[in-house]
């Protein structure tokens, strides 16, 4: 018998990307759907590609709060979908409703991600709620991350960003070939990283043809959790320095990760750190030597794709990392903390193989 997820904040690309998957999970159901601005909406009207859920309301995210006894009941997993600062409200609803049964929760915001309130504050505003304080960090493929998701009810799904930093990065500093310092991100994101609101700057005739930069020199808000990240799995503190970058496609993110090399770090050493950290992994490939990753490859799956090498002129690790941003960066990686949090089989409604051309 299936078990039912309730889907708040589904309007937006995330929400949409989370409904598709879950419509052919073998094991989760659709149960109730929210939404904002949509509220009222059928999700066929919102997102014409979800057939099997056109005739589905999308009901409204204030009735969450106000009354969330009232579609709690028989709902054993809520996914929160919501802008940065909108998710712990709700979450402490949930807490705090007498329902007889907790639902686990995982948040694709960032309110539940950082340990620092203070990074909180400088990195999401004033304006936003206060820091709703931490949760387990949901990036399965991280060391001790599997065990403690499988032991939790409340699970922070990674940005986007990160997630494709971390995986690429972090085994590089757990196994010391690479240093934990001066590392250095560029990463190139499609449009659907913005969110789907509508703007000048996103428009096809301003993105077409043309890469930008944005929110470099330390400004975007994903900085703290990339350095929250690599510091756990290098033991001590990393400072990150990430430019992003705006390319004209919808999906995928490509990320450059570099940071010194270790004394006597070369390629097989480095490569070998990511084979023995990701061996067994089902969304995790670590390219054959000299291919490297392409976001084309990971559209429409859990993939992770990787390619490591040592520029020993410059004294550098480089790692890239490909993933599709709406499914291992956001929709994809939930559902998978999901299974593992309700003992589902963790590749349970995912896919390893992307869609192409």
């Amino acid at each position: 018998m299936s078990q039912v997820a309730a889907v708040v904040g589904a309007s937006g690309y995330a929400g949409g990307e989370l409904l598709r998957l879950l419509a052919s999970h073998p094991a989760l159901s659709v149960g109730p759907v929210f939404g904002a601005s949509s509220a009222g909406q059928s999700v066929g009207s919102v997102h014409r590609h979800l057939s099997s859920l056109a005739d589905r309301t999308i009901g409204p995210v204030d009735d969450l709060v106000a009354d969330p006894h009232s579609w709690l009941s028989g709902v054993d997993v809520v996914f929160l979908a919501l802008p940065h600062g909108h998710s712990g409200r709700i979450a402490s609803a949930i807490s705090e409703s007498e329902a007889e049964e907790r639902p686990v929760i995982v948040d694709l915001g960032a309110d539940h991600r950082l340990e620092d309130a203070d990074d909180w504050a400088s990195y999401y505003g004033p304006s936003a709620q206060a820091h709703a304080g931490t949760w387990t960090y949901g990036l399965p493929e991280l060391p001790g991350a599997r065990a403690a998701i499988t032991q939790s009810s409340r699970i922070a799904n990674p940005g986007c960003y990160p997630t494709g930093v971390a995986l690429g990065l972090a085994p590089l500093l757990a196994a010391e070939v690479a240093e934990a310092r001066d590392v250095v991100v560029v990463a190139a994101s499609g449009t659907t990283g913005a969110g789907r609101s509508s703007a000048a700057h996103l428009s096809g005739s301003e993105v077409m043809g043309s890469v930008a930069g944005y929110k470099a020199g330390g400004a975007h808000q994903h900085t703290p959790e990339m350095s929250q990240t690599l510091s756990r799995a290098a033991g001590t503190e990393v400072a990150v320095s990430f430019t992003p970058m705006l390319v004209p496609m919808p999906r995928g993110i490509l990320a450059t990760s570099t940071a010194p090399a270790s004394s006597g770090t070369s390629s097989p050493a480095a490569r070998a750190a990511l084979l023995d950290a990701y061996a067994g992994e089902p969304f995790v490939t670590v390219l054959p030597e000299g291919v490297w990753p392409r976001t084309a490859d990971v559209v429409g799956s859990n993939s992770v794709h990787l390619q490591v090498a040592v520029d020993e002129k410059a004294g550098r690790v480089l790692v890239l990392s490909a993933i599709d941003n709406l499914v291992k960066g956001a929709a994809g990686q939930a559902i998978q903390n999901a299974n593992l949090a309700l003992g589902i089989a963790e590749t349970s409604g995912l896919s390893a193989d992307a869609v192409a051309p």
